[in-house]
């Protein structure tokens, strides 16, 4: 069964879930990084099926009489903020219980809501079957993810999440074009059930077999570190900008009384704005250049460049600042955007999809990766689910706000970009005034 834990750091005997059947590992062979690779293919399949997919659930719904595409894509914003919020009770769950209870009941509702979606008839029932699938998608996906490789590492722990959420954008370049192939195949209707098994299949058992709730629940700590390295670690300081220990990080209302939450919360509201709008009408924007064949191949860029710039990235931020670097990617961003809206000639295209996509690899993975180093473990999942939720409004807004944007401008893709280039730099400007990170403060404060 699953049994309840409480946060990485704190003994308690009813987190030993699984010890009895793996024995501790050596360094060299840390419990670790199964959980890693074992979370690349749950977000692998929670993103495949869900966020890259929209599009093709949409427009199979736009093809019935009782649906067009404005209509239907209303649903997506539902998607996000329904997510957003339940995020908020996602995270009570996985801070008491066993994360792979959260995961287990998030892929079971989301599968549920992919099964129904073939058979509804009006908009309320489509808007009802989007609130329940991003409940699913919230439970099973980013929270509880994050919240286990924050807890099974710290001083490895921008590597660990840079190759953990690898996974989103596999799902999209692995499962969509194998989902708009069943599609069109065997009918949306005869194709959802199938879908919706995958993403019970792709979940649920790699959760069971493979994760386990932190390293203490299996004998160990974190980065598979003797107690005696810790020890060293702790002395020697190797890791200043890093929550030493999970009962040394900050409580939730604590991290609510820094600047720096809100800085940086409030800069993701923007950046998933511009960064959810530029996808979501890349093809478009490339359409007005290219024909169907060069733009299916042009549109591969951003999902390619996404992976090869996170893998960079995590290298880059465990032998550097974070914050500097997150500015650095949050201007990238809103640069590569103004390359997009200029609309010069394909090369710049090209390059500007390139960079776009270099951004939007690293910034998903450092919205929970800063936020887990200026606060540490103890309290994370409540953390991130509160700035996470600020996010979702973002990622809510941006696709719907650029295409009124491309209304309004005679259907043309430049203001709708200068608009998610203009949201980048505000979020950069609000990141910047959000000051230090947590931690630099307290040290100041300590000293």
């Amino acid at each position: 069964s699953l049994q309840k834990t409480v946060p990485s750091g704190v003994e308690c005997p009813n987190t030993k879930l699984g010890s009895e059947s793996v024995a501790p590992m050596t360094k060299q062979t840390f419990y670790g990084w199964k959980i890693v690779w074992a979370i690349l293919v749950q977000l692998t399949f929670t993103s495949g099926l869900s966020f890259y997919n929209h599009a093709i659930y949409l427009n199979a719904l736009a093809a019935q009489p009782n649906f067009d595409v404005q209509s239907a894509s209303a649903a997506v914003s539902i998607f996000f903020l329904s997510g957003g919020f339940a995020g908020l009770y996602v995270a009570k769950l996985v801070q008491e219980y066993d994360p792979r209870l959260s995961i287990t009941l998030g892929a079971l509702i989301a599968s549920l809501s992919l099964c129904a979606l073939p058979f509804v008839a009006n908009l309320v029932q489509l808007f009802a079957v989007y609130v329940v699938f991003g409940v699913g998608f919230a439970a099973s996906a980013l929270i509880p993810a994050t919240t286990l490789v924050t807890r099974w590492f710290q001083r490895r722990r921008a590597v660990a999440l840079s190759l953990a959420s690898t996974g989103l954008s596999l799902g999209g370049v692995l499962l969509t074009p194998f989902s708009a192939f069943v599609v069109d195949t065997l009918g949306f209707r005869q194709a959802m059930p199938l879908l919706a098994s995958l993403f019970v299949l792709g979940v649920i058992p790699v959760a069971l077999i493979w994760l386990r709730p932190d390293p203490e629940s299996m004998g160990l700590l974190p980065d598979g570190d003797s107690p005696e390295q810790r020890q060293n670690n702790s002395k020697m300081k190797l890791a200043p900008d890093i929550a030493k220990t999970a009962e040394n990080g900050l409580t939730f209302k604590q991290a609510c009384r820094k600047r720096f939450f809100w800085g940086t919360s409030l800069a993701y509201v923007f950046t998933m704005l511009a960064q959810v709008g530029g996808i979501a009408h890349q093809y478009g924007l490339a359409r007005e250049q290219l024909d169907d064949a060069q733009t299916a191949l042009v549109v591969a860029i951003l999902p390619v460049a996404s992976i090869v710039g996170r893998l960079i990235g995590g290298w880059v931020v465990e032998r550097g600042s974070i914050k500097v670097f997150t500015g650095c990617m949050m201007l990238l961003q809103a640069g590569s955007l103004s390359m997009l809206a200029g609309g010069f000639s394909i090369v710049t295209l090209c390059l500007g999809l390139f960079l776009f996509g270099t951004s939007v690899g690293n910034l998903l993975m450092l919205q929970p990766l800063i936020l887990a180093e200026a606060f540490g473990a103890r309290e994370y999942a409540r953390i991130f689910s509160v700035s996470n939720l600020l996010s979702s409004m973002g990622t809510a807004i941006g696709p719907a706000l650029l295409g009124f944007v491309y209304v309004a401008s005679d259907n043309r893709y430049m203001t709708s970009y200068v608009v998610a280039s203009a949201a980048g730099f505000a979020g950069l400007m609000l990141f910047v005034s959000g000051g230090r990170l947590a931690q630099d403060e307290s040290s100041l404060e300590e000293k």
